[in-house]
């Protein structure tokens, strides 16, 4: 890959609000896409014991519980919460920078495990792009380009090893389009459907679209596997989220948030990207690396190569003081996004591996991936996480965590509103609703 091909294109990227936030962009044309490699990635591990059921044409199989996980366990009264981190990968495929095989090996040595959302049309040899029909494009249309041989062999290596490592295969859907012109943002419910079912179809038969029948599966059943999402660009996460509430999925990794605990939307948790530091500037930004390339270089992702150390540092040092204000503070979880690129130089990409370094080896802190983290969240008391919520970005109890974790906050929680009286139109109605949101 050279650095004019990732200037080729920055799918969706915008600026809103006054805090001049950058909607999450995608990487360019090859940043993050399968290509011809050179050289393999970190071998992957074998599949646990012997056991081995191929589904389907034997592109994924059943080979036990996924090795290397941590299974919740409820905090008992007065417990500090740990600290979780999620680092994340959008469109995730092994190219020629080898970045996914680089990021599996700083995970295994500084204990992180990760989310990688793996664009499904990546294991699509290009050949066959008429196989993929976005909602509202033609057969064959896809803004981020297919996949080819070497490609599709190197990134099943790799999904292959980090899911044996612990980590997370989730999905960035297919041609990742953006904006009004057919974006995901003016897809309806039954329109996701359809893109889930061929992202996950890509997925399940790789190795007859690619004609790799004698490669190895992947060593998951991607129907469970497949639990959580982030859309491209931020777009369409109502409608995503009321199609994948019944499609197996628990969680979406696609709004805009502060740094606080998540809560459940739709049936799902709502696991956002986060307001994160700037340093040297009045606002706040993205957690991703897209949004801190926004607001240094702007449309451009070659930019001043004198400023490439500056601009790096300025991203990793922002996530370290949003770490720093959770784990000293309200131990909300950090959700980091990224993509596999070399925006500026490849500054984003150091940054990140920094971050990973500084903060996935401090005491209670869990580097995990966003299934692992749901299924804390899942296990808790949710009188405990209701709790938890009460508290500002950078807020500890002031009280202490034990009392706080013992009886609550020292202001008790306001009680719930008294519903308004039924119409007879209403009663007769009554259950057949769902409320948009839980707690």
């Amino acid at each position: 890959m050279t650095a004019t091909d990732t200037t080729k294109k920055i799918a969706g990227g915008l600026v809103a609000t006054a805090l001049v936030l950058a909607a999450a962009g995608c990487s360019g044309s090859d940043a993050g896409r399968p290509g011809s490699g050179a050289r393999k990635g970190a071998a992957a591990p074998e599949a646990p014991g012997s056991v081995l059921r191929l589904i389907g044409d034997g592109s994924t199989a059943y080979t036990g519980p996924q090795p290397n996980v941590v299974k919740p366990e409820r905090m008992k009264p007065g417990q500090k919460p740990p600290q979780f981190v999620v680092f994340s990968w959008d469109g995730a495929g092994e190219d020629s920078q080898k970045l996914f095989s680089h990021f599996r090996e700083v995970g295994r040595k500084h204990r992180a495990r990760m989310t990688y959302f793996l664009s499904g049309v990546y294991l699509l040899p290009e050949e066959k792009r008429s196989l993929y029909t976005a909602p509202q494009h033609e057969p064959g249309r896809s803004e981020i380009g297919f996949g080819d041989l070497q490609g599709i062999k190197d990134t099943v290596e790799q999904l292959r090893g980090a899911w044996l490592e612990g980590n997370e295969i989730g999905t960035h859907f297919n041609g990742h389009f953006c904006g009004p012109d057919g974006g995901v943002g003016t897809w309806s419910v039954e329109e996701w459907r359809s893109e889930i079912s061929q992202a996950r179809s890509f997925v399940k038969n790789w190795r007859t679209n690619s004609g790799l029948k004698q490669a190895k599966p992947l060593p998951f059943d991607y129907d469970k596997e497949l639990v959580g999402a982030r859309t491209p660009c931020l777009e369409g996460q109502k409608n995503f989220m009321l199609a994948a509430k019944d499609l197996g999925f628990r969680y979406d990794s696609s709004g805009i948030s502060k740094q606080k605990w998540p809560k459940r939307t739709d049936g799902l948790w709502d696991i956002p990207l986060q307001l994160v530091p700037m340093p040297g500037r009045a606002f706040d930004t993205l957690s991703m690396d897209y949004n801190y390339m926004v607001n240094q270089s702007g449309s451009t992702s070659q930019g001043d190569p004198s400023q490439h150390t500056y601009w790096g540092n300025q991203m990793r040092d922002g996530l370290l003081q949003a770490f720093e204000r959770a784990y000293r503070g309200n131990r909300a979880p950090l959700i980091i996004g990224n993509h596999f690129e070399s925006w500026n130089g490849g500054t984003y990409m150091r940054a990140v591996e920094e971050t990973i370094k500084t903060v996935c080896t401090q005491p209670e802190v869990r580097c995990v991936p966003f299934r692992e983290l749901a299924d804390w969240l899942d296990a808790q008391d949710p009188k405990a996480l209701a709790w938890l919520r009460t508290l500002d970005v950078g807020q500890a109890p002031k009280e202490g965590w034990e009392k706080f974790m013992t009886t609550g906050p020292a202001v008790p929680l306001p009680a719930p509103a008294a519903p308004a009286p039924l119409t007879p139109a209403e009663e007769s109605e009554e259950g057949s609703g769902e409320s948009a949101e839980e707690e």
